[in-house]
């Protein structure tokens, strides 16, 4: 899946597999959540939508099978041991 930057503050990019139904969406945080049987047509409306963050809370959280393939970073992550 290629993924695509957006204009939002809540989401930073989002990428769809229109063969397997599978969304992918990354937020500011680094996490990234994975979204199953999708449909295209509320893809295309996520990337249509003026506001992405209102779109995913209405129309995309809570109402697919969701897994969370990455875990963000804390903002400010400790240093190394060794770098210490």
């Amino acid at each position: 899946m290629d993924r695509q930057a957006v204009r939002s503050s809540v989401i930073k990019s989002v990428a769809f597999d229109p063969s397997s139904g599978t969304l992918e969406i990354a937020f500011p945080d680094g996490d990234v959540y994975r979204y199953f049987e999708f449909p295209e047509f509320l893809y295309r409306g996520l990337l249509a939508a003026a506001s992405k963050g209102q779109y995913f809370n209405r129309r995309i959280n809570g109402r697919y099978r969701v897994e969370r393939v990455v875990v963000g970073l804390p903002e400010n992550p400790p240093p190394p041991e060794d770098a210490v």
